[in-house]
């Protein structure tokens, strides 16, 4: 028995370590008299690793190019007459007995092994099903001339930088999909193919090659076979119908999404025109859209039809972003008119409230020099809150204030604190306030409209300074005026600053720990200093060109130094 196990475990051992079945590699080589040059090619096809065939298909040459062929080594195919370069890569493919297929020009002056190995690598690894190469030449003429151009125009998703490079491999199973022209379309029409049925597809650099410089008139015969190519695929694949009925569809449904975007628009922010022109501007662009963005929707599924791998996507994104961009626009425009829709009674109001942009243009302090602020809407207060005002930060910079400041309107004081998670844009408010301020629940305030509701409140705002100590100072919010900023030193070290209005001759008083310590009588960039237990304060006060709604009351600042 125990001889038993030890053959099932070598039996075991076997099959995990089996290797993958090896896959042939044939090389065809399409040639017309270049009896100068592709012995030196089959040469250097035959020291290359993973090569197990090479087949020269003489087309029609009436110089020694079978002869030079067949002493280097390779396996030859005639074809009596000249057929065509596509003909040749056909004819060398289908009598191939390998697994893999590279076909390899045979003009290349300087081809080495390592090129045409890097051409079957990524196969042999499951990479890809077709290599395609690109390198740099003196040449490419018909390429950036003619392929690019027409590629870009009907098969936008197809970007190689060189789509019509002769030299590529592929497995030869996905070879028997592709329709093989006949002429120099062959190299494009292989690439078009392989996108459009999904084939994988990689573009492997093999650094410079030396071609023969065909004449212009070869050049001439060969962009007309590579025009031909593209259009013929282009009708084929139903590009040709998307460039012309569905590009016209798309640009009447930007047309019709356009009027809706134009009518909303003036039916909500411009009150000159009448509404009833914002309404029939509307309507009639619904129309015009929803009839083109039928009409797109069918030539897309009749188009998508006609491919049998759905490859389409990337070129109908492209083709239809600008419709798209207008649905996405057209559809935030929406979202925000219902957010802002409420219902009351049997009636329905709506009321879109934009947020404001905020860009700081003087050297006024600040958090930031460009922010997107409000609006907020205004909510009950807490219950057991009814001392405290909960708003946004935004909002908070925007009136100079910060959590635990405290706010006194009419006589009443109120703390201020952060909203709550997930209210970042609702200002909770107590009943007395509400009342006062003249708001209500649901009410929604602009950002810029924050001051002049707040205006004549007085805020206790709390700053902490460098050295661990804390002023409080008290300001009235107030229409925007020209500020200045003081500074305040600590034995001619600056420990904090900041900024609001200040009224020309007129008295303000400092505190220390709460308890009075001096006055001063406002004049443009004056400095007041006094000493505290030896140490020498000095602030500083400087005109700015800035404006701020913080004007401070006369008993203005409250130090509180670290003992």
């Amino acid at each position: 028995m125990y001889w038993f196990f030890v053959i099932l475990s070598f039996l075991l051992a076997s099959i995990k370590t089996q290797k993958p079945k090896y896959k042939k590699v044939s090389v065809i080589i399409p040639a017309y008299n270049e009896e100068e040059t592709v012995a030196k090619v089959v040469g250097v096809v035959k020291k290359a690793a993973y090569v197990d065939e090479i087949i020269v298909v003489n087309d029609g040459s009436s110089d020694q190019t079978e002869s030079e062929a067949i002493k280097a080594g390779a396996k030859v195919i005639n074809h009596e007459t000249n057929k065509g370069k596509g003909e040749a890569l056909k004819t060398g493919y289908k009598q191939s007995e390998c697994d893999i297929i590279a076909f390899i020009d045979a003009d290349i002056h300087n081809l080495t092994s390592a090129k045409v190995e890097s051409m079957i690598k990524p196969i042999l690894e499951g990479k890809t099903d077709i290599t395609k190469t690109k390198f740099s030449r003196a040449s490419g003429r018909v390429t950036e001339l003619t392929a690019k151009p027409l590629l870009n125009f009907f098969f936008p998703e197809i970007s190689f930088e060189q789509p019509l490079s002769g030299q590529f491999a592929a497995r030869k199973e996905v070879l028997k999909k592709i329709n093989f022209e006949s002429d120099y379309g062959v190299d494009v029409g292989i690439v078009i193919d392989a996108d459009v049925l999904g084939i994988s597809i990689m573009e492997v650099d093999i650094g410079a090659i030396e071609h023969d410089m065909s004449p212009l008139s070869e050049l001439n015969l060969m962009a007309n076979e590579v025009v031909r190519t593209i259009i013929g695929r282009a009708n084929k694949y139903g590009r040709v119908t998307m460039i012309d009925d569905i590009g016209q569809f798309i640009r009447m449904s930007i047309v019709g999404l356009s009027l809706v975007i134009l009518g909303l628009f003036t039916i909500f922010f411009v009150k000159y025109v009448p509404l009833a022109i914002g309404v029939i501007i509307s309507i009639i662009g619904i129309l015009i859209a929803v009839f083109y963005i039928i009409k797109v929707i069918v030539k897309s599924i009749v188009m998508f039809k006609k491919t049998p791998a759905r490859s389409l996507i990337k070129s109908f994104v492209k083709i239809h972003f600008p419709m798209i961009i207008s649905i996405i626009i057209l559809l935030l425009m929406i979202s925000t008119f219902i957010g802002a829709a409420n219902f009351d009674h049997g009636v329905l109001s709506i009321e879109p409230n934009s947020r404001n942009l905020i860009i700081y243009a003087d050297n006024s302090p600040r958090d930031s020099a460009i922010s997107v602020r409000g609006p907020y809407t205004v909510d009950a207060a807490i219950e057991n809150e009814t001392n405290q005002i909960r708003m946004p930060s935004d909002a908070m910079m925007t009136l100079g204030v910060d959590v635990n400041d405290t706010i006194k309107i009419y006589n009443s004081t109120y703390d201020i604190n952060e909203s709550r998670f997930g209210e970042q844009d609702i200002i909770r408010l107590p009943l007395e306030v509400k009342k006062n301020l003249h708001l209500e629940d649901g009410n929604v305030i602009q950002n810029s409209r924050l001051k002049e509701i707040f205006e004549n409140s007085i805020v206790t705002h709390n700053q902490d300074l460098k050295n661990n100590s804390t002023i409080k100072e008290k300001f009235i919010v107030t229409i925007g005026k020209n500020s200045s900023t003081y500074e305040i030193f600590l034995d001619n070290e600056s420990i904090g600053s900041s900024f609001g209005v200040f009224k020309d001759n007129e008295d303000y008083s400092i505190s220390l720990n709460g308890n009075y310590l001096t006055s001063f009588n406002y004049k443009n960039n004056l400095n007041k200093s006094f000493n505290y237990e030896g140490h020498n304060v000095t602030i500083v006060f400087e005109d700015t060109n800035s404006t701020s709604i913080k004007q401070f009351t006369n008993n203005f600042l409250d130090i509180s130094f670290k003992k």
